[in-house]
């Protein structure tokens, strides 16, 4: 099979599952400086982190009754200071069908010793959602980076839950509805659908959360970056802008240039079109070829953001060599699966990615395939 090389490539070839695509038109000189070399406890750090909590806010649609706290660690780092701070209250349920899931697992269980009751299921797929038990805290990941697979909506958490719910959202928020009122503890990274950068995770608590937080301590210590409590009583500075460690304010400006991107082309709303609209182009493309299949294979259950595809007969070895392909034709970067995923493709399809570079991908997938199959 011979497939000639395309001429025309997409002009954005940056379909990374993160740090995902900038913002169309992000230019560095476009980002606000005032802030650089200037102390993040000065008069002008504290209102530019207090803006990007204000945008996070106004975008995303929280309610005033949850706190928003810029943290460290990128996401990891937020999950983890939720999990150590506030588990152990009760009984914990553990939902996991990718590797970050299963990441929190293994913390949950092997470091903090919670014997927590662990619903599976395998890559592209999710457990039984009524079989979870809402007496304990439940932590769950939205949107599985990993797997391609998502909980189809918040209808399966119950409202009179007794335990908290916590939420990894990090490829979910800015691209789904989620439901605030079900949601205790939500986190996220903004090198994902914001295409912001790394290194800062954001922190949401609801009420129940902030109950927990100064009504529970755990049995094992916490580092000073866990820690959100002080005699007693939720740090609310930490929700004001004022961070545990020092933070960048380049990436902050860089966020905020991305919230105020995310406005202008219709808020949340708008995100999500475009976001829907990527998915619903990689899709025809995938439709097109036999030799392509989703991981998720239920639509109910797919992701919008990092979608994850099967490949015809493909191993690990042949995903680098087709990957790599792409990549220095500067087709497409960084699409080969996560490592602990089965072998196949992931394509960012978040709102920072324009469609036109979704269907301008199709044609260099046939030739990558065409390449290594008569190799």
């Amino acid at each position: 099979m011979t497939v000639t090389k395309p001429a025309a490539k997409p002009a954005r070839p940056f379909f990374s599952s993160g740090p995902c695509a900038k913002p169309p038109g992000w230019d560095a000189s476009k980002l606000a400086t005032e802030s650089l070399g200037r102390s993040h406890r000065a008069k002008i750090g504290k209102a530019r982190l207090q803006l990007a909590i204000d945008l996070t806010r106004e975008v995303l649609g929280v309610p005033d009754t949850h706190r928003i706290g810029i943290v460290p660690g990128s996401d990891t780092g937020a999950v983890e200071m939720a999990l150590w701070t506030m588990l152990g209250a009760r009984g914990v349920t553990m939902m996991a069908w990718e590797s970050f899931g299963e990441g929190w697992v293994t913390d949950v269980n092997k470091q903090l010793k919670l014997n927590a009751t662990v619903l599976n299921a395998p890559y592209g797929e999710i457990p039984d959602l009524s079989a979870v038990n809402f007496k304990d805290d439940v932590v769950f990941t939205w949107n599985g980076t990993t797997s391609g697979a998502r909980v189809p909506n918040g209808d399966w958490i119950a409202d009179d839950r007794e335990g908290l719910t916590f939420c990894d959202a990090t490829s979910a928020v800015f691209a789904y509805d989620m439901p605030w009122d079900k949601l205790d503890v939500v986190t996220f990274s903004w090198q994902k659908v914001l295409g912001g950068e790394g290194a800062h995770g954001v922190l949401i608590l609801g009420p129940r959360a902030v109950e927990r937080l100064e009504s529970y301590t755990p049995a094992w210590p916490l580092p000073k970056v866990f820690r959100l409590v002080s005699k007693g009583k939720l740090s609310e500075g930490i929700f004001k802008g004022e961070t545990i460690n020092t933070p960048s304010m380049l990436a902050v400006e860089d966020v905020i240039f991305a919230l105020e991107w995310a406005k202008s082309v219709g808020g949340l709303e708008g995100l999500k079109a475009r976001s829907n609209a990527n998915a619903a182009a990689l899709d025809k493309i995938v439709q097109a070829r036999s030799w392509l299949g989703h991981l998720a294979a239920d639509p109910a259950i797919r992701s919008t953001t990092s979608v994850c595809l099967n490949v015809e007969g493909a191993d690990a070895d042949f995903i680098k060599k087709f990957a790599g392909l792409l990549e220095k034709e500067d087709a497409a970067y960084d699409i080969a699966g996560y490592r602990d995923a089965p072998a196949g493709l992931r394509v960012w399809c978040g709102a920072t990615v324009n469609t036109a570079d979704i269907e301008a991908l199709g044609p260099w997938l046939d030739w990558a395939w065409a390449e290594l199959k008569t190799a």
